[in-house]
């Protein structure tokens, strides 16, 4: 205790001695990581999202070369008046088709369409089976007429292609795309953002008219919409930075004691991306309201210093020894305050999610270096001030105005108000504890759940959805087999079955499956007899009909090891994924395969990765809420080695936490990598408020002063900034709400409800806990010695 009680004078003293070669070294640091952060960019790669070591994405990984439609690029081109049945939209489908074949990052084995060698028409002729492009090697863009044009359709709808390839009602034809992730000849990672422009420069832009209108969804163009309308967030940020300056300005009354804490966020903030840029990481657009966020607690921070500064020079002090005082009272509680944000974001990592995981880091960086700029840097810095004398007089009136306000929250301190506001609170925590057990893991609504349901891209997807009968979200199942699994009618029965079981399920539009191409081919190698629409049981009839199944289906390997079958499902909102997901365990439990050496292994396609997302985030989720609260717990008893200030700090955070659970039960918003992020960082802010006014309040109580007085009295010193920080940044963030994202939108409400139910629990919740802990247990010498005021 008295090593901690010297540390703080001493490093106060050493600081100020050399205030000026500390400042000088920081703002040259300052300039060297604004170079570095002008190579940050916005970057962004499926793989990302990918959870390391989960069971679906072994799967993914280990047959991805093989199996196609996880990272699958759709691309419909839809007659507005009228049907596609004409040379000029089959000409236009031509186009794409061979601009989509040069596109980087396209898989070419993957492409379809009506114009690629690989769509054949299957059919029985008095030769004997025969297969034929449904576009044949004699028809091209230039020479189609009325009879090629009925041929080719006539193809299309006895090839089965109606409803995949083109749409049921005949007006949109589909080309459709694998995008690898890395160009395995040059070992570069693709560059999303520039593909996505590309898509709209070279596809939509290029063929989209009046007549015709060009749909395009996929990973890459999603990762583009959110890129571009994240674009926006510094237009918000901006609107919320001069917010945030005219409230500032309001309550210091003073310019300097405004730019002071701005300047030092903002310098954090550059020191974060010039790290960034240095450890070769980017800023993924999902994670782009991160270090935003980062500024908004620098704000909260820097506030504080502010009050404590403002109410030292009110008090006659000159602007040295108020920097000196606020440095030496707020450096503990401050550095408390983030190291457990930082305990927050560090318990995101085990998280095996590499976005998650470098978004953890970044955060965790973004916080480390507050400690600097917010408790060392800005104090420093407002050592040099000067304020006119009558400057102090108006501090003082405004302070003596804003204490009679504040004081009379104190009446919580009262042990009957005490009794009441505590009752209150722990039913409240019962309550929202209990409303939040059944809150969603994963989207809630159809489409891109961080894309406005009127996005361009929402819109391309639902109208795709509407008119064909495969879309955006497949899950493969996948079947491992002997190696004699191609000629087995076991096996391929066990197929059948599965697939005839989950073709029932609520939310799967239609299932590709080996069986049932199996049964089609066989119908068709016995004149088309409807009674042979059924799997051969001769092992020779079952390997003669699956020959004639084309190697680019991506639902067989070469060594017949390995058979896939593709769920296209109505979208991926948690519910449906979890149906499914849950069915096909139910059908891999009850029905064991025929053979041992069979397995029936869950999952790839892009529903899969979702599916895995979404289990990770569900199984880490309250180990890292364990993780949060026990480091914070820590932390707290190692600064006041008291078990009571584990209980009040820990008390209104928690309710705060489940409130926010139930409030994003309320609007509909599930827990996603891009909102998980955000619950955490707004239990860090919560923190801050917490630590300054309890240490402020231990410090009164060491005074002897009566609980009731002694709340008054910290109320006065840092209530008015904690109020006045949490309606400064709701204020900010609550922009954000008129975002063209969606999930910046959801974040804006949910981050001005979060601010302002900490502010208020700790304001209120804390002294009456406070005052029952006192009443019933005795303090035996406090320890808020440590963090006495000079």
């Amino acid at each position: 205790m008295l090593g901690t009680k010297r540390l703080v004078p001493n490093l106060e003293g050493y600081l100020f001695r050399r205030r000026a070669i500390v400042l000088a070294g920081l703002l040259l640091f300052t300039v060297l990581m604004a170079f570095k952060a002008m190579e940050l960019r916005i970057s962004t790669h499926f793989d990302k999202q990918i959870p390391v070591g989960h069971e679906y994405s072994q799967v993914f990984f280990k047959y991805r070369n093989e199996l196609f439609g996880t990272n699958r690029l759709m691309i419909s081109l839809r007659a507005r008046n009228g049907d596609i049945w004409n040379p000029t939209t089959l000409g236009k489908l031509h186009q794409i088709t061979q601009s989509v074949l040069f596109l980087p990052g396209v898989d070419r084995r993957s492409v379809q369409s009506l114009w690629t060698p690989n769509i054949l028409l299957h059919e029985l002729t008095e030769e004997g089976f025969h297969a034929e492009n449904v576009i044949g090697g004699n028809i091209t863009p230039d020479n189609l007429d009325a009879n090629k044009i009925e041929q080719i359709r006539d193809r299309v709808v006895r090839g089965g292609y109606q409803g995949s390839l083109v749409s049921r009602d005949g007006t949109a034809t589909m080309v459709i795309a694998d995008i690898l992730d890395e160009n395995i000849y040059l070992g570069q990672k693709l560059d999303y953002l520039d593909l996505s422009s590309r898509l709209e420069t070279e596809i939509r832009q290029k063929y989209e008219t009046h007549e015709h209108a060009v749909e395009i969804i996929g990973f890459a163009k999603q990762m583009g919409a959110i890129a571009d309308g994240a674009g926006n967030v510094y237009l918000f940020f901006g609107l919320a930075f001069l917010l945030t300056a005219l409230a500032v300005y309001g309550y210091c009354r003073s310019i300097r004691l405004t730019l002071l804490p701005l300047l030092c966020s903002l310098c954090s903030v550059l020191w974060q991306f010039g790290m960034l840029a240095m450890l070769g990481l980017g800023l993924d657009p999902l994670a782009i309201l991160i270090p935003f966020l980062i500024f908004a607690i620098g704000v909260s921070h820097g506030v504080q210093q502010i009050n404590a500064i403002s109410s030292a020079v009110a008090r006659g002090k000159n602007p040295s020894e108020a920097a000196r005082e606020s440095f030496s009272s707020l450096l503990l509680p401050g550095t408390l305050a983030l190291f457990s944000a930082l305990i927050g974001f560090v318990s995101l990592l085990p998280i095996p999610i590499p976005m998650i995981r470098e978004l953890a880091i970044s955060a965790a960086i973004g916080v480390g270096f507050k400690v600097v700029t917010n408790l060392v840097m800005l104090p420093l810095a407002a050592s040099y001030l000067s304020f006119p004398p009558s400057h102090a007089v108006t501090l003082a009136r405004i302070q003596a105005r804003r204490s009679s306000k504040m004081r009379r929250i104190a009446w919580v301190a009262d042990i009957h108000n005490a009794k009441w506001v505590l009752g209150t609170a722990i039913l409240l925590l019962f309550f929202s504890v209990w409303q939040s057990l059944d809150r969603q893991v994963g989207a809630l609504q159809g489409g891109v759940p961080e894309l406005r349901a009127e996005s361009r891209y929402n819109r391309d997807m639902e109208s795709i959805t509407n008119r064909f009968d495969m879309g955006m979200d497949v899950l493969t199942v996948v079947f491992e087999t002997p190696t004699d699994g191609c000629t087995r009618f076991d096996v391929f029965d066990y197929l059948d079955q599965f697939t005839q079981h989950l073709s029932q399920v609520r939310g799967v539009i239609s299932v590709t499956s080996l069986s049932t191409l199996t049964k089609t081919a066989n119908a068709l190698l016995n004149e088309g007899n409807p009674k042979m629409l059924a799997l051969p049981r001769d092992s020779r009839a079952l390997q003669a009909a699956l020959g004639f199944l084309p190697e680019s289906s991506g639902l067989l390997n070469r060594t017949c090891t390995m058979m896939a079958t593709n769920l296209h499902l109505s979208d991926h909102r948690a519910e449906t994924i979890q149906t499914v997901i849950n069915t096909i365990k139910s059908f891999r439990k009850n029905y064991p395969p025929p053979d041992s050496r069979m397995q029936v292994l869950l999952a790839s396609g892009n529903v899969g990765i979702m599916a895995a997302i979404n289990e990770e985030i569900e199984a880490r989720e309250f180990q890292m809420m364990v993780l949060v609260y026990t480091g914070i717990s820590l932390l707290v008893l190692l600064a006041y080695r008291d078990w009571r200030a584990i209980l009040v700090c820990c008390l209104p955070l928690t309710l705060a936490t489940f409130l926010g659970y139930v409030f994003m039960k309320a609007l509909g918003i599930g827990l996603t990598v891009a909102t998980l992020p955000v619950m955490v960082l707004t239990t860090g802010i919560g923190v801050d408020y917490a630590f300054y006014l309890y240490n402020r309040l231990l410090i009164h109580l060491s005074q002897k002063l009566p609980m009731r007085q002694a709340v008054e009295e910290s109320l006065n010193d840092v209530g008015m900034a904690t109020l006045f920080t949490a309606i400064t940044l709701s204020l900010g963030v609550s922009t954000w709400i008129f975002s063209p994202l969606k999930f910046q939108a959801d974040m804006g409400a949910l981050l001005t409800f979060m601010f302002m139910a900490n502010m208020v629990l700790v304001i209120t919740v804390m002294p009456a806990f406070v005052a029952i802990l006192e009443k019933v247990s005795d303090r035996n010498g406090l320890p808020s010695a440590t963090f006495a005021a000079r």
